[in-house]
């Protein structure tokens, strides 16, 4: 029986890990922002056009969430006009392999669904 209160433990703290991540990363956009900051760093209007699809308002709050969160920083170049550049921070590298093994994932659905629909 203790090995099966162990399981429900184990299984309840991987659930509550799940939603701690999926809190962080939730939502249409996030996701996208990070693997369009992965190729480097960029200015908003750059993140505006790479992220098809996304509001300025959306990005603007996506961003601010993500850099309370530690996932983006955000620099204030000395420019005129003031240009402001975001990037991946070092804690968010942390995640750069998880990404990516979702995008792979991605692609083997995707090449499954079609082979299965015979398209």
């Amino acid at each position: 029986m203790g090995k099966d209160k162990e399981k429900v433990r184990a299984c309840k703290h991987k659930i509550r890990a799940m939603s701690d991540t999926m809190y962080v990363l939730g939502g249409k956009w996030k996701l996208h922002i990070l693997v369009a900051l992965y190729f480097g760093s960029k200015r908003y209007s750059d993140l505006l056009e790479d992220v098809e699809g996304i509001s300025g308002k959306m990005l603007s709050r996506e961003l601010k969430e993500m850099e309370t969160n530690l996932l983006v920083s955000r620099t204030i170049m000395d420019t005129r006009p003031i240009t402001v550049k975001y990037e991946l921070t070092e804690y968010c590298e942390k995640l750069v392999p998880v990404i990516s093994n979702l995008a792979d994932w991605g692609l083997a659905h995707r090449k499954e669904i079609i082979k299965r629909a015979g398209v």
